[in-house]
């Protein structure tokens, strides 16, 4: 039976619909209990007392309102309720008073043990008072009169079932229709679809329960002693509910955390979004997390797989006390953790979530005598601004997740740009894989100057895009979506064999400069990167100094040690290196002068504010001055115009690259500016 009040011990508020309601129920119940005990007289009740059929009654309708009968898929307070089986049997044995009475003790004994409201426990007496009202009313109409006497007890013959069918059946659909009406109040919802909602569970296990009432008023009449054998199969019943539930909780949960696992969540966001599509504001949102830990399988491989699982069971732990009341945690297998906020105001406080979960599991753990730091990446993605259903939370949650693993910022909210399931990157894909068997891919280059004066210091290559249909595309554009798939080897190579000709061609016309080539995370993870480009030289007859490859700062900080082999058979190699986009990561000054590098670039977004932000400029001043402390090149990025230009100079910065001093050019362009650039060809750069 659903809870006939989903308000728990709240109070309805005064005046509303559903106040009204229980008043009334209440008062019109308590008429009811009035007139059935009315005529009842003390020798009637002291005849009962002495017959311990009544005790018995008694305790079996006490024990089913507190024990109901919790089957898998339903809560304690929808669970069947055994009372009903012994209530009836009391109406039909002894008459209303007594059952109405017996019942009464019943529901006030477990409303006081389960500290249920006054006005809840008045509500659920009437309830079954004029349930048991209904159900006498239709016994005396089929002339059953000792029904609503407790001084004459009755036992029902074969041919009573039709009638006692009917007193069931109008116990059941006034109990019933209470109890929906109360539901339909509080969460204004349709009475009919209500009373829809679980009518045919209701109705089998009405049957069951009160198919049982005459088959006990024969047995108590025969003798008491019989009656305890009643409850042998109700406790096989109870016995087989205990089975299912665990069973189910065996099903829907984790067993080695005990979380609920990926078919409870699938339950609880479906509920979650059926509740937020009700909600006629529009406002309320539901948030999906995907939390993966980062290098687990380190500990697995190193400790062995016990003192993994503890470090699973820790984890559970600090999530599962972390979240917000009412939030789910869920573990999905492996590593991978799901929380679930079946409410969320929006995108900043889902944020604030996920920075708080990583805060708690930033904790050091100590197992085995060693300390550990947990990190997380963690996948943000919330209906109805993302995805429709739960299929498409999950999924565009795992994208979210994947790029805060992959650019290591531990928490990323989706984003349709960097979907690489998305049609619109999908088709993207599809158009640049056509791209570059087509050779739709070229390379512009761009001057890098002395400020000082002199030669260039050299060009940096830069992949361009001549797209059929949106003209000349930047990387910006298409190599977000390459950097995800197989592509991007085949466009690394690409521009690394095309820089490798056109520079081959400027070396045998005498334009001896060297060419800046950038590589990407997956060139320095690839182990036999360094044979690839001494390969690459060879073919060509160029000597090594004759190439830079510029390498991010962001990479260097996430995977230093897998590209670490990379650089130093790069160094061994002679070809030289420059760090770009300094000051955009977290390198430090030991992993700094630990690099085989040259140059240092430092990022345009310090530059191009250097005249109007002091800060800016104590950067900028700060990495010139480390890098000539270290023996290094600085050169500035994105220097437009001659103010900046000035700037620099006078901070000692001695190269700079940007459209003040040559806009990028195709080969072409490039030729021409370098003959008339370089009035003499420079020493080679070997």
């Amino acid at each position: 039976m659903k809870d006939p009040n989903n308000t728990r011990n709240t109070r309805p508020r005064r005046g509303s619909p559903l106040w009204i309601y229980f008043v009334a129920v209440i008062g019109v119940g308590a008429a009811a209990f009035a007139v059935a005990m009315h005529g009842t007289t003390r020798a009637d009740l002291d005849a009962l007392a002495a017959n311990p059929v009544f005790w018995i009654l008694a305790g079996f309708i006490v024990f089913g309102e507190l024990r109901p009968i919790v089957t898998a898929g339903s809560a304690e307070h929808s669970g069947a309720t055994t009372s009903t089986t012994f209530s009836f049997a009391a109406l039909l044995y002894a008459g209303l008073p007594v059952a109405a009475l017996l019942q009464t003790l019943a529901v006030v004994v477990c409303g006081v043990f389960r500290r249920h409201a006054a006005h809840r426990i008045a509500f659920n007496v009437a309830q079954f008072t004029l349930s048991l009202t209904a159900a006498a009313l239709v016994l005396r109409a089929f002339g059953i009169s000792a029904a609503a006497a407790p001084g004459r007890l009755w036992v029902p013959e074969g041919g009573d079932l039709p009638p006692i069918a009917l007193a069931g059946a109008a116990y059941f659909v006034c109990n019933d229709l209470f109890v929906c009406t109360a539901v339909a109040l509080h969460e204004r919802a349709s009475l009919l679809k209500t009373l829809r909602w679980d009518l045919g569970y209701q109705v089998l296990v009405h049957v069951a329960l009160l198919a049982l009432a005459p088959l006990v008023v024969v047995t108590m009449d025969r003798s008491a002693a019989f009656v305890p054998l009643i409850a042998l199969p109700f406790v096989a019943v109870y016995l087989n509910a205990s089975v299912s539930v665990r069973r189910e909780h065996q099903a829907r949960h984790d067993g080695l955390t005990g979380l609920p696992n990926r078919k409870l969540l699938t339950l609880r966001t479906e509920e979650a979004l059926a509740a937020a599509r009700a909600d006629r504001s529009g406002r309320r949102r539901v948030g999906l997390f995907l939390l993966d830990l980062d290098r687990f399988k380190e500990v697995n491989d190193t400790l062995g797989h016990p003192t993994g699982d503890r470090l699973l069971q820790i984890v559970a732990h600090r999530l599962t006390h972390s979240v917000r009341p009412g939030d789910l945690v869920a573990r999905l297998g492996g590593d991978e953790f799901a929380v679930l906020l079946p409410s969320i105001r929006d995108e900043q406080a889902a944020r604030e979530v996920a920075a708080r979960l990583r805060v708690a599991l930033g904790e050091p753990v100590r197992l085995e005598g060693l300390s550990f730091d947990l990190e997380a990446s963690v996948g943000i993605a919330l209906y109805p601004d993302h995805a429709p259903d739960y299929g498409l939370l999950v999924q565009r949650a795992d994208v979210a997740m994947y790029e805060a693993k992959v650019n290591r910022t531990g928490v990323e909210v989706y984003s349709p740009a960097k979907d690489r399931n998305s049609p619109v990157r999908l088709g993207m894909l599809g158009d640049l894989r056509r791209a570059v068997d087509r050779g739709e891919l070229e390379l512009h280059y761009q001057p890098k100057v002395p400020l000082a004066g002199g030669p260039p210091v050299g060009l940096e290559a830069l992949l361009r895009w001549r797209h059929p249909d949106r003209g000349l595309l930047g990387p910006d554009a298409f190599l977000p979506v390459a950097e995800q798939t197989y592509l991007m080897r085949s466009i690394g190579q690409y521009v690394l064999d095309s820089a490798l000709t056109q520079l081959a061609a400027w070396w045998r016309e005498g334009l001896t400069v060297r060419v800046a080539v950038n590589v990407s995370a997956r060139d320095l993870l690839d182990v036999g990167f360094a044979e690839t480009v001494a390969a690459g030289l060879a073919r060509h007859g160029l000597p090594p100094g004759a190439l830079q490859l510029e390498i991010t700062e962001r990479v260097l900080t996430h995977d230093p040690a897998y590209a670490a082999e990379t650089l130093d058979g790069l160094a061994r190699l002679g070809v030289r290196l420059a760090l770009d986009d300094y000051g955009t990561g977290r390198s430090s000054l030991v992993s700094l002068k630990r690099l085989p590098v040259e140059e240092i670039k430092i990022d345009s977004s310090f530059v191009s504010r250097l005249a109007d932000c002091a800060d800016d400029a104590v950067i900028v001043r700060s990495i010139v001055e480390l890098a000539r402390t270290l023996g290094l090149r600085s050169v500035a990025e994105g220097v437009e115009d001659a103010t900046t230009a000035q700037h620099l100079r006078d901070l000692g910065c001695d190269a700079a690259q940007g459209w003040l001093f040559g806009r990028p050019m195709d080969a072409g362009a490039a030729t021409d500016w370098l003959r008339r650039t370089m009035e003499r060809a420079p020493e080679p750069a070997a």
